[in-house]
């Protein structure tokens, strides 16, 4: 059978950086922004997972698929006795390529979110792995990455980034992000790399403005958030969940759009004055050019030593190694 290990943290996401970052973020002048890591409280993951069973958001079954086809290849080229995930979510598409490892051998896995809901989940989904040793921190990416090495068994390890997440940063903050991670690798260790590609507009769109109205739930519950933890008092009815193409960035973008003028508080005595359609910035999920995420890759420190396609919805997993 598997070996759990509890959840650890590594300089975990706290009140205080939540206020600091709120108040940053809604006091700039012009576009106001919050950091999309926020999202991810225990309703906000909910939420996402049920985001990526929906009929618009084609990349979650794009990259289930090309896991499942490339799993046992993967696997050889890989050679993992490690794995470290950053972001695991639900860990259902990790877990066809943990059995896959584990048939040559017994792996260490370590899942790393910034939220504890979907740490639970990744236990619940992978603790019942036979030869899989199994421990979790709750963190920010690179801060739990550079926490999982220095605790690692020997052998080589394998770095999962999987869903586009490295699309949420804008293209400096990518590479200084691919950088960091080579940073703290071994030459020969890797990395797993998702990346979805750009497509007609209308089916990015949808990917993120579903008919159910579901990613609108995950977005405005962001300012839910900000009332149940820091004491605003956004009035949810007033806001709309807004989705555009930026065609300079190749960004979808998400945004909460003021209905009218709102004034809002927090108990600590902030306060914000949104005008009628002005919008709260949360997230980018940028969309590669081949040629963007190849140039990406290069100038990062790692090697690409294999790529999948799903030519259908257009997503690339990328395997690359530190050099």
């Amino acid at each position: 059978m598997s070996t759990v290990l509890a959840t650890s943290k590594a300089l975990p996401l706290g009140d205080a950086q939540f206020v600091a970052d709120v108040r940053t973020g809604l006091s700039r002048n012009g576009q106001k922004r919050l950091p999309p890591k926020y999202f991810y409280d225990a309703l906000g993951s909910i939420l996402f997972e049920a985001i990526t069973q929906l009929p618009e958001y084609g990349l979650w079954r794009a990259e289930h698929g090309l896991l499942r086809e490339h799993a046992a290849e993967i696997a050889t080229l890989a050679g993992a006795a490690n794995v470290i995930e950053l972001g695991s979510g639900s860990a259902t598409k990790t877990a066809v390529l943990l059995r896959a490892l584990l048939r040559h051998r017994r792996v260490a896995y370590c899942a790393i979110d910034v939220s504890a809901t979907a740490l639970e989940l990744t236990h619940q989904a992978l603790g019942g792995l036979a030869g899989l040793n199994l421990r979790s921190i709750e963190s920010e990416y690179l801060a739990g990455l550079e926490a999982a090495l220095h605790s690692r068994a020997g052998g080589v390890t394998l770095v999962l980034l999987l869903g586009s997440s490295l699309g949420n940063l804008d293209s400096m903050a990518s590479m200084r992000f691919l950088r960091g991670v080579r940073a703290l690798l071994q030459p020969g260790d890797a990395l797993l790399l998702g990346a979805d590609l750009l497509k007609d507009e209308a089916r990015m769109l949808a990917a993120y403005d579903d008919v159910l109205g579901v990613t609108a739930a995950f977005n405005l519950n962001l300012l839910g958030r900000m009332n149940r933890e820091l004491g605003a008092d956004f009035a949810l009815e007033r806001f709309n969940h807004r989705v555009r193409f930026n065609h300079e960035t190749y960004n979808v973008e998400m945004h909460l759009e003021s209905c009218g003028e709102n004034v809002v508080h927090f108990r600590d005595g902030f306060s914000v004055l949104l005008h009628d359609c002005e919008t709260i910035h949360t997230e980018n999920s940028h969309k590669y050019t081949l040629g963007e995420l190849e140039s990406l890759i290069a100038q990062s420190g790692l090697r690409s030593a294999a790529e999948w396609i799903d030519e259908d919805w257009k997503y690339a997993s990328c395997l690359l190694f530190a050099i």
